[in-house]
């Protein structure tokens, strides 16, 4: 097999990936065309189909999948490979690509890495902003942010933030309206703000516990959002009682826009950690990006 376009096989492995030729080209910084016009000529000289097309989708045949397993990874190891060379510059240098929530985005993320991209404007960072629980391997994620309790014993994980609990709260317009819960179980009778899970599709359950037993309670309400900002903000206008981490509260409860009540049923919880795959092998740059998030005494 002398003289391969290992382009044209770099082309098929990313829109294998990414299932689509508009995200793929993105990604490679081609036109669609082009795209389409390589994989084309691929097909043409192996003589055989690697992707079924059609209007809304892309999949593998057959050939297609056992060309991509054997291929994928060996392309990543490439790219690993040219990561760590980046050892032997005088600056550190490299894309790092970390999936996470919007609001440890901005609470945690932004202003523990603003430092370091000042000090390395050689580095680049990926955010992907996503609730779900995201495949950080097979989505070639260099990592992700999922609290402690959630993230896969295979993985290691990196504390970026101390313990916090949850919360619940109201605006006062709400509570002029209806009476204040004393317990969990008073929450069947109010309105309450519900957030899907992006990756199971159902409703978050809130949870709760006191003197050791936990408690766990499905509401109802009027309004259901995939993304904490919207919740707060449809709290805030007095919608109705979310259930979020304290600190997305946090502004809103110090200026009397919202007003807390369960806070002797919510206990503490594990906090926010940055995890990634313990065989990887890391790049310097996101070596400096583990030690900048990494959380320390007094943060």
């Amino acid at each position: 097999m002398l003289r391969r376009n290992f382009n044209d096989l770099l082309s098929f492995v990313t829109v294998a990936r990414e299932g689509s030729f508009t995200r793929a080209a993105s990604v490679l910084g081609v036109t669609q065309s082009a795209l389409s016009q390589a994989i084309s000529g691929l097909e043409a000289r192996l003589d055989i189909r690697l992707l079924t097309r059609t209007t809304r989708s892309v999949s593998l045949t057959a050939a297609g999948e056992r060309l991509l397993k054997t291929l994928g990874h060996r392309f990543d190891e490439i790219e690993t490979e040219l990561d760590a060379l980046t050892a032997l510059r005088d600056k550190p240098a490299g894309m790092v690509r970390i999936t996470c929530g919007e609001q440890v985005l901005r609470s945690i993320l932004l202003p523990k890495l603003t430092p370091l991209l000042h000090a390395y404007p050689d580095i680049q960072v990926e955010f992907d902003v996503d609730y779900g629980l995201r495949n950080i391997v097979a989505d070639r994620f260099d990592a992700g942010v999922r609290l402690g309790s959630t993230i896969d014993k295979d993985m290691i994980a990196v504390a970026i933030s101390p313990p916090f609990r949850m919360a619940v709260a109201g605006a006062p317009d709400y509570f002029e309206k209806h009476p204040v819960p004393k317990t969990p179980r008073d929450l069947v009778g109010h309105n309450c703000i519900n957030q899907r899970m992006q990756t199971a599709g159902g409703l978050f359950a809130w949870d709760f516990a006191r003197r050791g037993k936990p408690l766990n309670v499905r509401v109802q309400g009027q309004m259901i959002f995939n993304t904490s900002l919207s919740i707060v903000d449809a709290a805030v206008a007095g919608l109705g009682l979310a259930h979020l981490p304290e600190q997305e509260f946090t502004p809103h409860l110090e200026q009397g826009r919202l007003q807390r009540v369960l806070e002797d049923w919510c206990p503490a919880l594990p906090g926010f950690y940055l995890y990634y795959p313990s065989r990887r092998q890391p790049s310097p740059a996101f070596s400096l990006v583990v030690e900048a998030l990494r959380v320390r005494q007094g943060d």
